[in-house]
């Protein structure tokens, strides 16, 4: 059934997305926070009238000037590729994805692009007030975009407010409103929210380097001051949305949330794995223990998934065969109705052709009821829809352990900083540089584990990876790849170089 679909051409294209995704993800957290840390200095300069706040913002705004031209052209590709190398997917639900996305360049995109010319040259142009309006307009427009962006992502993994339309074979909007679900909401806050926390992290990393090296002390001090309040209050309301994403991957996305803690064999009072090493020889429905070694909290995981500390989890297990007990179907069960649902679709076709309503009715109703299984009838084997379970499991615990790091960090900066003995804290202000590496570390497994974890389906249930590409030859797809890696590769280099000489030029040379 499958025999003309391509490997190679849907794992270059995979290859290709999860490149220049992450490639823009190390730019997209500093635009978000900075925005915000930049407009909160420049609210105490117009509040106080102190020259030495608007030389502060200045410089962070630099900074965030040069992150912001070289991201720019990152989203534009990632944007291009769903035309290029996604098509199938674009054609299926353009409708659909198109509105948010359309939204976010209208609204968002305008909104940030037109005062963001205001705020770097409009210091001397107009008022105090207004270049302050500026200043927080481009970060709730830098906002707004990532909002539009991601209720688009979110739809993905959870298609709501759609139907399909038998006659076009494409997804259509019904409700937009219901389009921005809560799983949509709660991803909005967990990404930007994500961004706030690298962002107070790269302040506190250049700040702490300049106190290292016994410069720009009042303006270092002052920065982390903010940061630190900044970035304790955003990491801990990230680690709450955290708990609403469990919640939510628990509802609509089972076999992720199996993955992420690596349970196998479903259980009442699953308990939530806080360091463990996986078995590397455990495979889907066997006899081998799944951990080499763990550490867990009883019964947490039912509580944040279900909120009853009893509760059952399914497991990797359970999925794939099914549970009678608990009412859920095997994977080979959803791959037959899936595949009634695409013969449903076929002779839906022939009827209206043949004109023949009669028919045309009796295979509709035959879709309509196996329709939420329509993905699964592209697969053959019930074991692929479980994700590549070592990368989400991995991924999902170093960005919850290295989360409550962060916490742990800016609390202790703040109150270093109180205690005005923070200069002499040399081994603190180095382990606050070398924070914000792990800082994009732990944004980059979030989005690894949203990502990989909801393999193998570009849109939950409904359509599987493998059939979302367009018809073009794999080595299209290859060859672009490495141009990408190049090009992405030297403007990463690019910036690093920029910011490193702009720090050491330091807030006197902007």
């Amino acid at each position: 059934m499958l025999e003309n679909i391509d490997i190679s051409l849907v794992n270059w294209s995979r290859a290709q997305f999860a490149l220049t995704a992450m490639y823009h993800w190390i730019f997209v957290p500093l635009t978000l926070g900075l925005t915000y840390l930049i407009a909160i200095m420049e609210t105490v300069y117009v509040l106080t009238g102190k020259e030495e706040w608007k030389k502060m913002t200045k410089f962070w705004m630099t900074l965030f000037g040069i992150n912001f031209a070289i991201g720019v052209s990152t989203g534009i590709i990632l944007e291009f590729e769903f035309g290029t190398n996604w098509s199938n997917y674009s054609w299926l639900v353009g409708d659909v994805f198109g509105a948010p996305l359309a939204i976010e360049g209208i609204m968002a995109f305008f909104l940030e692009s037109t005062f963001i010319a205001v705020m770097f040259f409009g210091w001397s142009k107009v008022s105090k007030k207004f270049h302050l309006l500026s200043s927080w307009l481009v970060a709730i427009g830098a906002s707004l975009s990532a909002f539009w962006i991601l209720v688009a992502n979110a739809w993905m993994q959870n298609p709501v407010g759609t139907h399909f339309n038998p006659d076009t074979a494409r997804s259509e909007m019904i409700n937009f409103w219901d389009v921005i679900s809560p799983l949509a909401i709660n991803k909005f806050f967990h990404t930007v929210l994500s961004g706030y926390v690298v962002s107070a992290l790269f302040v506190i990393c250049v700040a702490g380097w300049y106190l290292l090296k016994g410069r720009e002390i009042w303006l270092s001090k002052m920065s982390i001051r903010v940061a630190s309040i900044f970035g304790l209050v955003a990491s801990i309301l990230l680690a709450w949305t955290g708990d609403g994403s469990a919640y939510h991957v628990a509802q609509k996305q089972p076999a992720k949330l199996a993955a992420m803690e690596g349970l196998y064999k479903g259980k009442e009072g699953a308990g939530l794995i806080v360091i463990g090493v996986l078995n590397p020889n455990k495979k889907v429905i066997d006899n081998n223990e799944p951990f080499l070694f763990k550490m867990e909290i009883p019964k947490m995981l039912s509580f944040l998934g279900y909120r009853d500390f009893n509760a059952f989890v399914p497991g990797i297990d359970d999925l794939v065969k099914g549970n009678e007990k608990y009412k859920i179907l095997s994977a080979e069960e959803k791959i037959i109705k899936g595949k009634l649902a695409r013969a449903a679709l076929s002779e839906y076709k022939k009827a209206k052709d043949a004109n023949n309503n009669d028919l045309k009715n009796i295979w509709q109703k035959e879709f309509e009821v196996n329709y939420k299984y329509l993905g699964y009838g592209f697969l053959n084997d019930p074991k692929s829809i479980i994700p590549n379970v070592p990368i989400t499991f991995y991924s999902f615990h170093i960005m919850v352990g290295l989360g409550f790091y962060f916490i742990g960090l800016f609390a202790l900066f703040l109150f270093f900083i109180y205690k005005d003995i923070i200069v002499s804290k040399r081994w603190f202000l180095w382990l606050g540089v070398f924070s914000f590496p792990l800082g994009m570390i732990a944004s980059q497994a979030g989005w690894i584990v949203a990502e990989v974890g909801r393999q193998p389906w570009v849109i939950q249930d409904l359509m599987p990876t493998m059939v979302a590409t367009s018809n073009i030859d794999a080595s299209a797809v290859m060859i672009t790849f490495f141009l990408f890696l190049s090009l992405f590769t030297a403007l990463l280099i690019a910036e690093i170089k920029i910011m490193i000489h702009q720090i050491k030029i330091g807030p006197k040379g902007e």
